[in-house]
């Protein structure tokens, strides 16, 4: 990520929407070009590459507890082997952004997910053990459909639960039957073998999470709302691609 560049405001964000959304028809022409072949939806999706936004590659991330050979990068693209259960940071730590990502699981029954304002404290132990074991912070969960079939619990959704690990949030409704989580409000992810687009935006410790061009869960009232963002490894394999991410002021 470029040290230099400079967070765009909260106001220049909001007179930039349109440049920062991009319509089905131009999305679905976007992708042919740049072999990002997200099924096109009727809502418009914000793709990451207005003013402001950087791409996110293996120079921005830092080890954890993961083994040598469990992220590759190649360009825009990370893959994930899934093993062992753990992480990979970024080299620096967010407060207000806007985050783009694509994911595939490439099994059934996939699990993985993106932290948010991971704790540094969380991470050091992770680090210092070097052990499997995840860290604390707001996950938006990263599950394929297939996950818990036949009969799946019901404490959560395969459609980007948003929720704390170890830290504080007020999840917004729909919430799971604990409390605890963020339901989608509607059922929009695709199954492993295809692309998915998540944009999540983060601010003022609110976390929103938009699947495949429609915003379906999140929370507020986050502590802290500062930290590390992490890709996590947990069992299965799973690419991510055109990671993108715009701080705000």
């Amino acid at each position: 990520m470029n040290p230099n560049q400079k967070p765009i405001s909260r106001r220049a964000l909001l007179g930039t929407g349109i440049a920062a959304i991009t319509t089905t028809a131009a999305f679905a022409n976007q992708n042919q070009q740049d072999d990002y072949d997200v099924e096109p939806v009727d809502q418009a999706f914000i793709d990451g590459r207005a003013e402001g936004f950087q791409l996110l590659g293996k120079d921005d991330f830092a080890k954890v507890n993961s083994a040598d050979d469990t992220w590759t990068f190649e360009g825009d693209v990370i893959n994930c082997t899934g093993q062992p259960t753990s992480v990979i940071r970024t080299k620096k730590q967010f407060t207000n952004f806007e985050l783009v990502v694509q994911w595939m699981h490439h099994r059934p029954a996939g699990n993985s997910g993106v932290f948010v304002w991971t704790t540094p404290d969380s991470i050091q132990r992770l680090t210092k053990a070097g052990k499997p074991g995840l860290p604390q912070g707001i996950e938006v969960q990263v599950l394929d459909l297939d996950y818990g079939q036949p009969k799946p619990a019901d404490w959560y959704t395969s459609h980007g639960d948003v929720f704390p690990v170890g830290v504080k949030m007020k999840p917004f409704s729909p919430v799971s039957p604990n409390g605890q989580r963020s339901f989608p409000s509607k059922n929009l992810s695709r199954g492993h073998g295809k692309w998915n687009h998540y944009y999540i935006r983060a601010i003022n410790g609110e976390v929103r999470l938009w699947v495949n061009g429609e915003e379906v869960s999140g929370g507020t009232n986050c502590d802290p709302r500062t930290g590390y963002l992490c890709l996590e490894s947990e069992g299965s394999p799973i690419t991510f691609r055109n990671l993108r991410i715009r701080e705000v002021a």
